[in-house]
């Protein structure tokens, strides 16, 4: 339990936030003050995590599940909505579809079963089911702790069912959030960075949307989906793929399987990188473009995990020979034989507006005057969506109704068994990011460097003591670590980052077993062995 109450009981109606697999405290701290505002206002907070981490210490309850049944305990947590009779009956039957074939498929997960699969008390996992379902308002966050493993997709529809089932989706502080882990993320998707969409999400698929883009382009846009992160490293290796375009990402450190993801990005024909920093992927590279900061050397706008597009205004010149990454797409296009002019950043942006409907009415005039507006806007009236799918509450409802879609338990690819017993998972820490690129360089009093974290049992069971060099092996690969003792690891669980890949190569371990659906690798959830150097 976590410091709101003392026991596992019936709870009283009031906010709920669930949240599912992030650390949101060390990864997401800006976001976290606004949970703990809510939490100080008497919201509850559930922590759904294999760690007990610094979230979970603000948390009514931590339901420590065992990597990979988040499934397991989903659907444990939906049986328990419907045999309570807590099911939002009105919502489900005027704006969903499927209920019934959900019911039948969740109808094996008793709150017993879960508690052998998951490792979560029973009665754990039926108060939050009843605190969830019974809540005013309740909101699912989720972040890498869902979405890094094998089914990823299937992860997040368990958490989607919930809220249909609950009818907490569509209305004020209700909703699904998973939280973005950088900045601007979900302006890139917006924009079309997406192997399926095209700006304003588009479908790249329906011919109509298509020959839009293609009038305002003057070119064909291929009718089908392309790949994703994972199918470019298969195609790859098929052979398929011989030219590679890398934009302020450092794949040769941030994929899977180190070994493979360096000896397909050296097999390739040509290699072009465009970055602020010389990453490891960069020295692999033909071509290297120096590019500018887009947070204070670029023009532009930004888009924050609310949906609100925000202006973005150059501070400072680039440095040296960087430049603005429209000036080197610009320029690159031309070379290709398309010229693309010298457009502005606003003029990128009208286009923007011209070509995707959610987008219409957000002018950098408008954008400017209202500090930022969330999308949907479609016209210079328009305030913009405060939050989204409220036409789920019309009756009756207008457009599509909203599936359940059942999933089934599907556990870790690397199993554990007597060579590999302990299982490692990976994430950030407060003061690091990512590969290191934008953060090693700089000194922080919180940064320690690269550990293998264990609990003090196993530390103990496996005869290493606190900072003692240990070789972590997989079925892949092995580095050298130092340990450091965690209490907030229960046995059996290891823990690592991927923030100073020049000391422990992380990655070496991981295993590329991905998504098929989103190409995502199943970096939670990794077999290893342990002993002395």
């Amino acid at each position: 339990m976590g410091g709101g109450t003392s026991s596992y009981g019936e709870v009283e109606e009031t906010d709920v936030i669930l949240l599912w697999g992030s650390n949101a405290r060390e990864t997401h701290p800006i976001f976290f003050h606004h949970v703990l505002r809510g939490v100080h206002n008497g919201a509850r907070l559930y922590v759904v995590d294999p760690r007990r981490t610094g979230s979970a210490e603000w948390a009514d309850a931590w339901l420590g599940l065992d990597v990979g049944s988040d499934i397991a305990l989903a659907n444990a947590i939906g049986r328990e909505i419907i045999v309570a009779g807590l099911t939002c009956e009105a919502f489900t039957r005027n704006a969903t579809d499927g209920f019934e074939a959900y019911r039948t498929a969740v109808e094996p997960y008793t709150l017993e079963y879960a508690e052998r699969e998951t490792g979560v008390p029973a009665e754990a996992i039926r108060t939050v089911a009843h605190a969830y379902a019974r809540a005013d308002r309740a909101m699912i966050c989720w972040t890498l702790g869902i979405t890094e493993h094998h089914n990823a997709v299937d992860n997040v529809l368990a958490l989607v069912n919930l809220s249909l089932l609950t009818g907490h989706v569509g209305r004020y502080g209700s909703g699904l959030n998973p939280l973005r882990g950088q900045n601007n993320v979900q302006g890139g998707g917006d924009m079309g960075a997406l192997p399926d969409r095209l700006p304003g999400f588009q479908h790249v698929e329906n011919d109509e949307v298509r020959a839009k883009f293609e009038t305002a382009w003057g070119v064909t846009i291929p009718p089908k989906r392309g790949w994703h992160l994972t199918g470019m490293f298969e195609a790859m290796e098929r052979g398929e793929l011989t030219a590679l375009h890398v934009v302020g990402e450092n794949p040769a450190q941030s994929e899977a399987d180190q070994h493979r993801a360096v000896r397909l990005l050296e097999g390739l024909e040509t290699l072009v990188v465009q970055d602020l920093f010389l990453t490891k992927t960069a020295e692999l590279a033909d071509v290297v473009l120096p590019s500018a900061a887009g947070w204070a050397e670029s023009e532009g706008t930004v888009t924050s995990s609310e949906r609100r597009v925000q202006r973005v205004r150059r501070a400072l010149d680039p440095p040296g020979e960087a430049r603005d990454d429209l000036a080197i797409i610009c320029d690159l296009a031309r070379r290709l034989g398309h010229d693309l002019g010298s457009p502005s950043a606003e003029e990128v942006w009208e286009e923007v507006r011209s070509l995707s409907p959610v987008h219409a009415g957000m002018s950098y005039r408008r954008l400017e005057e209202l500090g930022g507006i969330r999308w949907p806007c479609y016209d210079d009236d328009h305030p913009g969506e405060l939050f989204l799918h409220s036409r789920l509450w019309e009756e009756p409802v207008r457009g599509p109704r909203a599936p359940f879609v059942p999933v089934e338990h599907d556990p870790p690819v690397d199993r554990l068994d007597d060579e590999f017993p302990i299982r490692l998972t990976t994430g950030r820490r407060l003061d690091s990011f990512n590969t290191g690129v934008q953060t090693a360089r700089y000194r922080s009093p919180l940064r320690r460097g690269e550990t293998l974290d264990l609990s003090p049992e196993d530390g103990e069971r496996y005869g290493v003591a606190d900072g003692e060099r240990v070789r972590v092996r997989s079925r892949r690969g092995e580095v050298l670590a130092p340990v450091r003792y965690d209490r907030s690891l229960r046995p059996g669980l290891a823990f690592m980052t991927l923030h100073f890949g020049d000391q422990v190569a992380t990655n070496l371990l991981t295993i590329d077993a991905t998504d098929p659906k989103s190409g995502t690798a199943e970096f939670k959830a990794t077999a290893i062995h342990i002993e002395k150097v």
